[in-house]
């Protein structure tokens, strides 16, 4: 089956404004009697369900949590990138698509990261207008700062909590509409399967998380936000929750999954402790600003971060990377931090760490400080508090959570961070217009492939997600649902539920029939040793393969031992995880099998047997200047099928951050 992605003719630059004048609309009347389904109600399912509401759909939305406000996008720290040019620093749309593809090492859709760029500035707008309280300078004028991957200050926040504070503005959005009954809010239901009538999208069976009782829900369309899948690898920055259930059940019901090994390593993340954790903590990328990245220059120094005089230290990312220093993209940091280490230089007990210090900026600061009240020769100690105090303003809350973790107080000593799975890049294929293939079905924010190639900058999730829900989807979603005014609702008892909600049903009595003998907890954990120690950071041909046999055997395991005490029909959390588990066991091959098929390095994807001499990722555009989109045939078969990549404005180049 070709892929057709649906650009619009034309200049990148107008691609967009064509598309918007020239797309159908449903006029509100009609509106009114069409019914949409959107999974998932973070910045993407907020955004989208309400800016659906307000146009007059009728729009039922479900999350697995207890309110839409604990989805996971409240966890984002540093930022929303917009081209502004507030700061007047030679920022611009195009240079936002510039670095974003250049960020994600030319394996982005060029025609999708121009329309993000060029929606970014008025994302910034409708939040303001929500009364999001980003951070302002003195005179009231919105601040900005940088992030990795950029040579300008283009990223909005709000001290160390963007996510939250958007969440909330997208929320009472979202809540306006639930008030005004346009909206229908399910808490505590998850999705376990689409219903396809006719090849459309039509509806969705979903489990009520508190009774345990499947549900049918008919809707015109359905739009999958339901976040990423980064929990395939157990420890992650995501929270214990999120899943890849709702993709992969999309996924087996013929939607493409495109690029599924592109996994976004996070390099400041605090380190793991032990084998206790179930997660781990990210420290926001925005501490890179201030925060400078070094180790010692001796292997296995043992002396305390502030007994290492500066000449004895190697910051390394100012050494290798001097024209962005500590501002490298993600992944570029993340495997310099892991070679340091690999070569015996990391610090801490498990010398898997490197350090981020602050001391510089707070000297700095404070100097700042004391010079605006008149004082020129401060003393020490008045600049460290002076400096300290600019600081907490700045990143309070996440020195705050370093010190309740680790116990250290990182005012006083380095951080210690180290690499960790972040965000996704791969997920569900879609078109121009989010669509996949599965025609009626769309796919927002991280649960869709599109926009961040093979490395995802800094700042541009919580980006990407507003612009999918508030600014594309009711354009796109219009396109389609203008050919289907006439389609009356289909009523719940039509074969294709009866069928779907038996499918859900024999599935979840059979792993409850399995009574085995070991937890759901310890298959995942084994899962996502296997993942990052074989298709993490570094993986190679040998390692994937190896990674695919042990997979098929740990999956093969689950369906034969696994314990999930409980019952079906009452509120059972062990159940609930145990399907996700299921299918993370079903992804995890898929992904690996996608690393192995594409025996390039790209990003943060570094296969051993393709880098340059210099020990830099090395691409192979000639074969790989393509998304991989894998259709699902059946247990353990996947047919490839390709979207090339075609560059008309960007020239594909190595990257260099030097």
């Amino acid at each position: 089956m070709p892929l057709n992605s649906k650009i619009p003719q034309g200049e990148l630059s107008q691609k967009w404004t064509s598309y918007k004048s020239t797309c159908k609309l449903v006029n509100p009347a009609n509106k009114r009697q069409l019914e949409v389904i959107v999974i998932g109600t973070g910045l993407a399912g907020a955004s989208a369900a309400a800016s659906l509401g307000e146009m007059g759909y009728k729009v039922k939305t479900f999350c697995f949590q207890d309110s839409p406000r604990r989805a996971h996008s409240i966890a984002a720290q540093g930022g929303i990138n917009a081209a502004k040019n507030y700061q007047n620093d030679g920022d611009s749309t195009y240079r936002l698509f510039y670095d974003t593809v250049k960020g994600g090492d030319y394996r982005s859709r060029e025609a999708n990261v121009y329309r993000l760029a060029e929606v970014s500035a008025n994302i910034i707008d409708q939040c303001v207008a929500q009364g999001v309280p980003f951070a302002r300078e003195y005179g009231g004028l919105l601040s900005n700062r940088s992030f990795g991957g950029v040579q300008v200050q283009r990223t909005f926040y709000a001290a160390g909590q963007t996510g939250q504070q958007l969440l909330i503005g997208a929320y009472q959005a979202l809540e306006r509409q639930v008030a005004l009954g346009n909206v229908t809010q399910y808490s505590r239901h998850e999705m376990l399967e689409v219903v396809i009538i006719d090849g459309k999208a039509r509806g969705v069976i979903v489990r009520n998380l508190v009774t345990g009782e499947l549900e049918r829900h008919f809707g015109h369309a359905v739009l999958l936000c339901s976040g990423g899948y980064g929990n395939v690898f157990y420890l992650s920055t995501n929270a214990m929750g999120s899943n890849v259930t709702a993709a992969w059940k999309a996924h087996k019901s013929g939607a493409f999954f495109g690029n599924p090994c592109f996994t976004q390593i996070h390099p400041t993340c605090i380190p793991v402790s032990g084998d206790h954790q179930s997660k781990l903590t990210l420290m926001s990328e925005s501490l890179r600003n201030d925060g400078r990245i070094w180790v010692p220059k001796k292997q296995g120094d043992t002396r305390k971060p502030n007994e290492i005089p500066v000449e004895e230290r190697d910051y390394y990312l100012e050494r290798r990377y001097p024209a962005f220093g500590n501002l490298v993209p993600r992944d570029v940091a993340s495997r310099a931090a892991k070679e340091r280490c690999d070569a015996g230089y990391g610090v801490g007990s498990s010398r898997q760490a490197v350090y981020l210090d602050f001391a510089s900026a707070i000297e700095r600061y404070g100097k700042i400080e004391a010079g605006k009240h008149g004082n020129h020769n401060p003393d020490a100690e008045t600049v460290r508090q002076l400096g300290e105090e600019v600081v907490k303003e700045k990143y309070g809350n996440l020195f705050e959570m370093y010190e309740k973790i680790t116990g250290e107080d990182p005012y006083k000593v380095p951080m210690r961070i180290y690499p960790a799975v972040h965000y996704t890049m791969g997920g569900l294929w879609v078109d121009y217009e989010l669509m996949t293939t599965v025609p009626g079905l769309y796919a927002l924010g991280e649960a869709n492939f599109s926009d961040h190639g093979a490395n995802r900058l800094g700042a541009s999730a919580l980006m990407q997600g507003l612009a999918d829900g508030y600014f594309v989807i009711p354009y796109t979603l219009g396109n389609y649902l203008a050919d289907d005014i006439r389609t009356k609702p289909i009523p719940t008892t039509h074969e294709a539920f009866e069928a779907a909600e038996k499918n859900v049903r024999n599935r979840i009595e059979t792993m409850m029939n399995i009574k085995g003998s070991e937890s759901v907890e310890s298959f995942h954990k084994r899962l996502g040793k296997i993942m990052w120690d074989k298709c993490g950071m570094a993986r190679n041909a040998k390692g994937l393969a190896e990674a695919i046999e042990e997979i098929k055997a740990l999956r093969k395991e689950f369906w034969t031992n696994v314990r999930i005490p409980g019952e079906i029909k009452e509120y059972n959390p062990e159940l609930d995880k145990a399907g996700r588990v299921a299918d993370f066991l079903e992804l995890g091959e898929l992904m690996c099998k996608d690393a192995l098929y594409r025996s390039e390095s790209c990003g943060g994807h570094f296969r051993e047997e393709s880098q340059t001499e210099e020990g830099e990722a090395l691409r192979k555009d000639d074969e790989f200047t393509l998304v991989a989109a894998w259709e699902y045939k059946g247990d353990s078969n996947f047919e490839l099928h390709k979207e090339n990549l075609t560059y008309e404005v960007m020239h594909l180049t190595q990257r260099s951050y030097k």
